[in-house]
């Protein structure tokens, strides 16, 4: 019984001295900042890069953005090749693979669940147009299910960054379909899948 008021005794005097407090605000603070910088680490192996699009954030194309492109003159592009090649490297990173895997117009692709004909890009474009520091690409994603996109980029031959994208009706039959639904605002859904 004497030993353990003696611990207490001691464990007391110990908590009570300055070198202690000093050691445990040093301990707790070490352990934040590792705990902050391993949360860091793991939440950046999960998210995208800050300057792709944030599937969770629901909106129609800028004003700002939308008045600029309403009053471009968007030339139409009718294949993968066609597409300045700083917009081609933005979509295979939009992708996130190591290839550009897309498929030019009327071309054969995976249209229904992944894997059934793998060496099938999975998705295919069904129209582009480019002005001279804008383009605006829509092209489905086959799958299950199978939906189609549209992404803006701002490409110069310098530099080209994302700048918008969005799910889209599948029924856009033209290009002009798709911008006009672009600039209306109509087409705002998130994407969860590229």
């Amino acid at each position: 019984m004497a030993l353990f008021a003696d611990l207490r005794l001691g464990w007391r005097r110990l908590r009570a001295a300055p070198v202690f407090r000093l050691v445990a605000v040093a301990v707790l603070a070490l352990g934040i900042g590792v705990s902050a910088s391993v949360y860091s680490a793991v939440q950046s192996l999960f998210s995208l890069p800050a300057d792709l699009p944030h599937p969770h954030l629901r909106r129609a194309l800028p004003e700002p953005l939308r008045t600029h492109i309403e009053n471009e003159r968007l030339d139409a592009v009718t294949s993968i090749t066609g597409l300045p090649l700083g917009v081609r490297d933005g979509l295979q990173r939009l992708f996130g693979g190591h290839a550009l895997e897309i498929a030019d117009p009327g071309a054969e692709f995976q249209a229904t669940a992944a894997g059934s004909n793998p060496p099938l890009p999975i998705r295919r474009l069904a129209g582009a147009g480019c002005s001279t520091d804008h383009c605006l690409v829509y092209y489905e994603r086959g799958g299950s299910p199978h939906t189609w996109q549209v992404a803006l980029f701002h490409w110069t031959p310098m530099a080209t960054r994302f700048e918008w994208g969005a799910s889209a009706p599948g029924d856009l039959a033209t290009f002009d379909d798709v911008r006009r639904a672009v600039l209306s605002g109509a087409i705002d859904h998130p994407n969860r899948i590229w």
